[in-house]
């Protein structure tokens, strides 16, 4: 059998840590910053576990992740 491949978009996007839960990246950070407040942009910029719901659609996409 064939190798399984990677979705590479989602590798770059996605990160499994040991324990097995899916790390994203938080939405917000790309322009407009001016406008929020430092205690705003510090908590936006820490990665946040993706739901439940749609680990198992990126699990399938990572397959040695």
């Amino acid at each position: 059998m064939p190798k399984a491949k990677t979705r590479k978009a989602a590798a770059k996007r996605f990160k499994i840590t040991g324990s097995g839960k899916v790390m994203r990246r938080g939405a917000g950070l790309r322009h407009i910053l001016v406008g929020k407040s430092p205690k705003k942009r510090k908590h936006m910029s820490k990665d946040r576990v993706l739901s439940k719901s749609d680990e198992r659609r990126i699990k399938v996409m990572l397959p040695y992740g």
